[in-house]
């Protein structure tokens, strides 16, 4: 059957994760044929099709089985696996992979004028959020008692259409609280995306699938700041190179024909290299430096 052959992952229909979850896939060789505005992507080089929803939504296809795996923001993952254990239902999708995009915060922002002198100045106010479960937990495991006002959007300006006296909202830049004249003073929940997973066993075929689409990501996130840098370096001066190269394993030392004081060295830095790295670099005598992306790498 189909069924038994094809994955079916889950992502955000429009949204700050959709275009990095589409990166990731496509830096693990997914070739996805889409039509525009279709809901439905299919995957011409791997048995897997794309379903574009919403959000929110997206936890519970995966907890239903209707969808294999997902791709969600961890602030999403956690307030859905609270409102489903509210409702007495047995949370079973499986976290496969944390990975490196869709940083944010879900923080408690105030308005700038307003006195904070940490979370017990909640207390007996009415907080705008739309996580209500997040938010209870914050407050319940700080014997906090606050009102909770529950909003599908539009929370930053809740204090000014006087409907809360503070909000509990997603951070990344901070520019919206800014334009809205509030200030971030508490962090609720540290959130990025995570890749989950059916809690049903998969047939052997779209197992072996998911195991190669670990393995792609893995490969993808280990490289994301990885470059690869070549350079001539003389020998007397290899332990320095060695303590300057950022976030390098062993590096490979290599003759140079004819310069029996001098080497050649290659290696896999897992960190940024900064102009200020390669000054440093070229004042320990390192010459011919030459630094490159690094596409893919499989430990």
């Amino acid at each position: 059957m189909d069924r038994d052959r094809r994955l079916k992952l889950a992502v955000q229909k429009s949204g700050r994760l959709t275009e990095p979850s589409l990166d990731l896939l496509v830096r693990c060789g997914l070739k996805l044929s889409r039509g525009k505005d279709q809901l439905v992507g299919f995957g011409e080089n791997m048995p897997l099709d794309v379903l574009f929803v919403r959000d929110d939504d997206i936890p519970d296809l995966v907890q239903e089985d209707v969808c294999d795996l997902g791709l969600v923001g961890r602030n999403v993952l956690e307030e859905k696996r609270l409102a489903l254990e509210a409702r007495g239902v047995r949370v079973s999708f499986e976290t496969l992979r944390l990975l490196d995009f869709g940083r944010c915060r879900l923080s408690i922002a105030v308005p700038k004028d307003t006195a904070w002198d940490g979370a017990g100045t909640l207390a007996g106010k009415r907080i705008a959020t739309t996580y209500p479960h997040l938010l209870a937990r914050f407050l319940a495991e700080r014997n906090i008692v606050a009102d909770i006002v529950t909003l599908s959007g539009a929370v930053e300006i809740a204090p000014r259409l006087g409907r809360a006296d503070v909000i509990c909202d997603l951070v990344s830049t901070g520019s919206t609280l800014e334009a809205n004249h509030l200030v971030e003073v508490e962090t609720v929940l540290e959130s990025h995306a995570v890749l989950i997973r059916t809690p049903v066993a998969l047939p052997p075929l779209k197992n072996d699938w998911v195991e190669r689409l670990l393995m792609r990501i893995d490969g993808v996130q280990q490289v994301k700041e990885s470059k690869y840098i070549m350079l001539h370096a003389p020998r007397a001066a290899l332990d320095e190179i060695r303590r300057l190269l950022p976030g390098s394993e062993s590096p490979t030392i290599i003759p140079l024909e004819g310069h029996p004081d001098k080497v050649a060295i290659h290696a896999v830095c897992r960190e940024n290299v900064f102009w200020e790295t390669l000054e440093s670099l070229k004042r320990a005598g390192a010459s011919a430096l030459l630094v490159l992306p690094v596409e893919k790498m499989l430990s």
